[in-house]
């Protein structure tokens, strides 16, 4: 296996519990709408809404609600919602995220946080833990180019960090579409973990090399010493 230099690791089910915020975002954002429980189109929604998870915000509510006025004013809707969620005290690190980032950046790789999140709601949770000294670089779709599952976010990590080939990128996420993208990106490691929206199945299903139970597995998937407490 070769060294890994950069890891991209997913915000949200990955290093972040947020207490069902994201879903509760997305409720209030089809509620601008009329998507209520019960009302035409809402079971699709959702639905689609969990297909995706992972994935750029905007573009699943360009492909929910259609027009672009629309989706800019339920992405907004969302990021408010969760906004509030974030001043609440209901998104707080996964157990072990931070040690295994501080555990990571001891051993010289640098960690990228990557999300479908627009930058301010990004940089809000961010403040929120008190993490910006833990890490590199924070990325989101608009900084990239493409979400997930493209493969902008992670190969847009490897550069800004000064990595090597792809093969020295780690690419960790609980959603087929973090998965996905670390596939297309070549990365050296590919992980799904299940402690978000996805079942081990899913992430097997789809094509993750590596199915963990907390990003906490990747330090010794790397080769890198143990994680230690932080704070």
């Amino acid at each position: 296996m070769a060294r890994i230099t950069v890891a991209c690791l997913d915000m949200a089910g990955t290093t972040v519990a947020d207490d069902g915020s994201v879903l509760a975002a997305f409720r209030a954002a089809g509620a601008e709408f009329g998507l209520t429980p019960g009302a035409p189109g809402y079971a699709e929604a959702m639905a689609y809404v969990q297909e995706t998870m992972g994935q750029s915000k905007i573009e699943v509510f360009r492909h929910v609600l259609g027009s672009e006025d629309r989706a800019q004013r339920g992405n907004q809707v969302f990021e408010e919602s969760y906004a509030e969620s974030v001043r609440a005290g209901l998104v707080t690190p996964l157990p072990g995220a931070a040690e295994t980032i501080a555990a990571l950046r001891a051993a010289g790789i640098k960690v990228c946080l990557a999300t479908g999140f627009a930058p301010v709601t990004r940089d809000a949770v961010l403040d929120a833990l008190g993490w910006r000294p833990l890490i590199d670089l924070a990325l989101s779709p608009a900084d990239a180019g493409r979400g997930r599952p493209w493969p902008d976010l992670p190969l847009t990590a490897l550069l800004r960090l000064g990595g090597g080939a792809v093969s020295e990128l780690a690419v960790v996420g609980d959603t087929a579409a973090d998965v996905e993208s670390g596939l297309r990106a070549g990365a050296g490691i590919v992980a799904g973990v299940t402690t978000g929206s996805a079942s081990r199945e899913t992430l097997a299903a789809a094509g993750a090399p590596h199915v963990l139970d907390s990003v906490a597995e990747l330090v010794p998937l790397v080769g890198v010493g143990p994680a230690v407490a932080v704070g």
